[in-house]
């Protein structure tokens, strides 16, 4: 952590204050004076202090009926300016492995850049072998999930003048070369939230994307699953995929600087 000559610069207050904090944790939201010195291996009465003066200043928050302890959003907001700091493929990495681990599918997070969707980060099955998607890799944004959903993000307006510069390339018999049919399918996503490629750039492949959001509201990525299409057939899309990518767009729109609510969905700019 440190070279031994700077250890008397130390502040061991500090530091034991810190580790009461990062108790607090997605399995431990709220705890017990008595769970936090179990947790560090203290007496039971030693942590009261520290509790005492970090609920004082507004990081923990004390139930006045249960005793128990939680963290505040003016704790969460240090994490959150440091999350904010990381370029967005650093920062998105835990959140793909995440996600791929919940859907057993690739997981991707993407750009727009013209008329294709560049990949900037990724994290690849562990039980589907073969995907030629790598990070650097462009793909045709009509025809993708991650294309569409950052299409929806703009205004019809917006979406009439980027057709007029950029075909719609039929790639599968399923990919939507129609304007009317593509401009009906942004809307769908503008109202639900998420995008679905069935098939529609490579015959077999199935995806679901939703969109990554910056603390203006702005989608400035946005981030799939990928699988072959009987692994992701309708009833695993509704119940597990859905739900799991837009989890995941929430929790890292969230750590790059805005909070969604759970019902949220993308609008135009």
């Amino acid at each position: 952590m440190t070279d031994a000559g700077d250890e008397r610069y130390l502040v061991g207050g500090l530091m034991r204050g810190l580790d009461v904090l990062r108790c607090f944790d997605r399995d431990h939201q709220t705890l017990s004076l008595g769970e936090v010195a179990r947790m560090l291996g203290w007496r039971r009465t030693e942590p009261f202090r520290f509790l005492h003066t970090l609920e004082a200043i507004g990081y923990l928050h004390r139930d006045p009926v249960t005793k128990r302890y939680r963290l505040t959003t003016k704790s969460l907001e240090i994490g959150f300016s440091a999350l904010a700091n990381l370029p967005l493929p650093e920062l998105a990495q835990p959140y793909l492995e995440r996600l791929r681990d919940r859907t057993n599918g690739s997981a991707h997070v993407g750009i727009l850049d013209g008329n294709q969707v560049v990949y900037i980060a990724r994290a690849a099955s562990r039980a589907i072998l073969g995907s030629t998607i790598h990070i650097g890799s462009r793909l045709p944004a009509h025809a993708t999930a991650m294309g569409k959903t950052l299409l929806a993000a703009h205004s019809d307006a917006a979406v009439r003048h980027w057709l007029e510069h950029n075909d719609l390339e039929r790639y599968t018999t399923t990919t939507l070369a129609d304007v009317t049919a593509f401009m009906d399918e942004l809307a769908l996503i503008r109202s639900r939230g998420y995008a679905i490629s069935n098939a529609e750039f490579e015959a077999g492949i199935r995806s679901v994307a939703a969109p990554i959001v910056d603390g203006a509201g702005e989608a400035v990525a946005a981030i799939n699953v990928t699988a072959p299409a009987n692994a992701l057939h309708d009833d695993a899309l509704e119940r597990d995929v859905v739900p799991a990518v837009r989890d995941a767009a929430a929790e890292l729109s969230l750590a790059y600087g805005r909070r969604l609510e759970p019902s949220a969905t993308m609008g135009p700019a």
